[in-house]
């Protein structure tokens, strides 16, 4: 049995004895107790919101309203100064044709100008037949409403139009407003209107426009395999009820109308051009040619002209004679 030893006590340490609070501190403390605050947490939402909440007066809803049909006409002002330019050939004091004016001063394309231009013709179709945007008063400020037919809203882009531009005026119309409807009553996408002309196409096989032997411009849009072809030239060697097939100085290619823009040439040009299709195409064949041949086949499979240049034509025929192939018709 082991032996038992009497316990100590343990004495507390002086530091360890309870501090006394002192009276002060206790009605601090009884003080804070009572006190309830409330978190209140401000967002960017509620910020914005009080901003936006903020009446115009007339002068600046008049404002807003006038700088807001310039932003979405944008496209449109600049198509309607570019086919009076060209129209009234205001260029010819600094250049020889429209296309180069349109490059050196705006930096377009031949292609990008006439789009703009085009672009006119589809808007003012649109703009005078009822679809035009109103404006009704509503608690002293201006707003924009939409007919009751979804006619009202109007395109803010070209590129919303160019699938409208191969079709007759109503049908422009019709196609416009079955757009307006699909986006939900706001401004369609050029992805929805190009679906809607899809399928009226297909059900009312609306006509080619064009024709073997007519020289057209390649139009990429959205259409992935004509990714960098954009402006090349070629002749229609096929004409479907829907698409046409086009040869250029490079290959073929199969594409829809809406793909393709006509040079409106006369015959006699167009038979021209497709001889130099032919020319272009020889010498892009030969097999191991020199870079600079490369060059010049991208720079003439792009000027949409029936005609060369005096320095064009020497240097085209030079080159053909270094690979033996003048004398080739």
């Amino acid at each position: 049995m082991s032996p038992t030893f009497p316990r100590k006590k343990t004495a507390t340490p002086a530091s360890a004895k309870p501090k006394r609070t002192p009276k002060i501190q206790q009605q601090d403390d009884q003080a804070l107790e009572t006190i309830e605050v409330k978190a209140v947490e401000v967002t960017e939402v509620d910020v914005i919101s009080n901003v936006t909440s903020e009446e115009l007066n007339q002068d600046e809803q008049r404002d807003r309203l006038n700088l807001e049909r310039k932003v979405e006409h944008a496209f449109y002002e600049a198509g309607k100064a570019l086919k009076e330019l060209r129209d009234r050939r205001l260029y010819r004091s600094t250049h020889k044709t429209f296309e180069e004016y349109c490059r050196d001063r705006f930096g377009f394309t031949r292609m990008s100008a006439a789009l703009k231009i085009a672009s006119v013709k589809v808007m003012d179709n649109l703009s005078t037949n009822g679809l035009q945007n109103a404006e009704t008063s509503k608690g002293g400020l201006q707003e924009r409403k939409m007919s009751t037919n979804g006619l009202q809203i109007l395109p803010t882009n070209e590129r919303q139009l160019r699938p409208l531009t191969n079709l007759e005026p109503e049908q422009q119309r019709e196609v416009w407003k079955q757009a307006v409807q699909e986006a939900g009553g706001k401004i369609p996408s050029g992805r929805i209107v190009q679906s809607i002309v899809d399928k009226i196409r297909e059900r009312t096989k609306i006509p080619n426009p064009y024709r073997e032997g007519e020289i057209c411009i390649l139009v990429p849009r959205d259409n992935p395999d004509l990714r960098g072809k954009g402006g090349c030239w070629g002749a229609i060697t096929h004409a479907g009820d829907f698409s046409c097939t086009v040869q250029t100085w490079d290959g073929e290619y199969t594409v829809k109308i809406e793909h393709l823009k006509s040079l409106e040439l006369l015959d006699d040009d167009c038979k021209s051009m497709q001889q130099l299709c032919m020319r272009l195409r020889r010498l892009h064949q030969v097999a191991d040619h020199d870079p600079s041949v490369d060059w010049l086949l991208q720079g003439l499979g792009k000027q949409a002209k029936p005609y060369l240049s005096a320095l064009q034509a020497r240097i085209l025929g030079a080159m053909e004679r270094e690979y033996g192939l003048d004398g080739k018709k």
